[in-house]
């Protein structure tokens, strides 16, 4: 599968970089074509990371988007995008339509977009997928889990946003949006539930919320804030492991996440960070028991803090911490399984303005709560998960 997928996406690439540069003309419209491809290899000292088999070096690490748009009148824009990926057990080389929207902007503080749009949260939720546009070869998990992508990556709804000037006092964006939310069946919570005996016949649910940022009168200075409700239905049948068989379901009610961002600028350097907070009480009922079961729910907190500086032209380097932090009531508390801190050093060499390779290394302590399923999975390491994980990551993108 994943050689089919690298043969796929490279033949992609090279139809994407002849038409670099390049619009055609579709009814007197002008359409523009983007895409990129990216390939890594991962390599870790012990635990296997986000279902790779990592412990022996895996280039299972393969993800690619296609993009094309076009404005049908002055102030109405339409366009899709295609992503594929392969990333240990994650995607398994399904192409999916990312999003697809038809936008319309009647002034400069308010537009209008629907469909399947992008979920405007924190820094980089909308972005995450184009590596090219970031320093790291594997953002922050803490925030920006990989295998835990789709979960409010898009919605199927309508967004509200605009840009409004404050003169002397900066530049506001805001976006507000509702829809139902999409859930991969190739993903991490349909992966991780396997893993528990309970595995997901059917996710669904719906999101509410918005964004605020700030372009401040400090040049390079941007703030931001952002707050999402989410609602979920999760169905199937438990199995062994679980002592108790049956239909479930499981609601989590109320589901809310805050976020709270800063990115500053200054000449070569560049600074980031942002704060999460996750509340979640899960509500079960099976089907061969009587009555709702009330689990108090994780209360995850996630932050992370970094630094870049473009040393030259070709090359930018950078380090970030990040820290996921689990308190699970109904689970007892393990120094090893409440967290997973994350030191993360960086070199980006830009080969040309569409070629990238990045070198990362990662220093991990812990592996998160059986609930999280951040990155570390039972199934990927029948022998037990360790409490400390060094991992190499190498990763290389283009982009047209």
């Amino acid at each position: 599968m994943h050689r089919r997928l690298v043969q796929l996406v490279f033949v992609c690439f090279f139809t994407g970089i002849a038409l670099r540069g390049q619009e055609f003309k579709l009814f007197d419209r002008s359409v523009q074509v983007h895409g990129w491809f990216s390939q890594g290899f991962a390599y870790s000292n012990a635990n296997n990371y986000l279902t790779m088999n990592t412990s022996s070096g895996s280039g299972a690490f393969t993800d690619a988007g296609l993009n094309m748009s076009t404005p049908v009148t002055d102030r109405f824009r339409i366009g899709a995008q295609g992503y594929v990926r392969d990333i240990g057990q994650l995607g398994e080389g399904h192409p999916e339509l990312d999003w697809a929207f038809g936008d319309y902007r009647f002034t400069s503080w308010f537009g209008v977009r629907a469909g399947k749009v992008k979920t405007v949260l924190g820094l980089y939720n909308d972005t995450q997928d184009a590596e090219f546009l970031h320093t790291w070869a594997i953002l922050p998990q803490s925030t920006y889990p990989l295998d835990l992508r789709s979960t409010i990556l898009a919605h199927k709804g309508a967004d509200v946003y605009g840009h409004i000037s404050l003169r002397r006092g900066g530049e506001l964006d805001y976006t507000g949006y509702f829809g139902l939310r999409s859930f991969d069946k190739y993903g991490g919570i349909y992966y991780f539930s396997a893993d528990q005996g309970v595995p997901i016949a059917k996710d669904s649910g719906h999101v509410e919320g918005g964004d605020m940022r700030w372009t401040t009168p400090l040049t390079g200075l941007m703030v931001g804030v952002s707050g999402i409700n989410l609602t979920e239905s999760r169905r199937g049948q438990e199995k062994p492991p679980q002592p108790v068989s049956g239909t479930y379901e499981v609601s989590p009610d109320p589901d809310y996440i805050i976020s709270v961002y800063g990115d500053y600028r200054r000449g070569p350097w560049g600074f980031n960070g942002e704060f999460r907070h996750e509340y979640s009480p899960l509500y079960v009922t099976v089907s061969t028991l009587p009555g709702v079961f009330l689990y108090n729910g994780e209360t995850n907190k996630s932050w992370f803090l970094s630094v870049a500086y473009r040393v030259s032209k070709k090359l930018e380097i950078g380090t970030y911490h990040s820290r996921f932090l689990v308190d699970h009531p109904d689970v007892p508390s393990n120094p090893d399984t409440n967290h997973i801190y994350d030191q993360t050093v960086t070199a980006r060499f830009d080969i040309n303005r569409w070629w990238n390779f990045k070198v990362e290394g990662h220093f991990m302590d812990g592996y998160g709560d059986v609930y999280s399923a951040h990155g570390f999975y039972t199934r990927s390491n029948p022998d037990g998960l360790k409490p400390k994980t060094n991992l190499l990551v190498l990763r290389t993108g283009v982009n047209f």
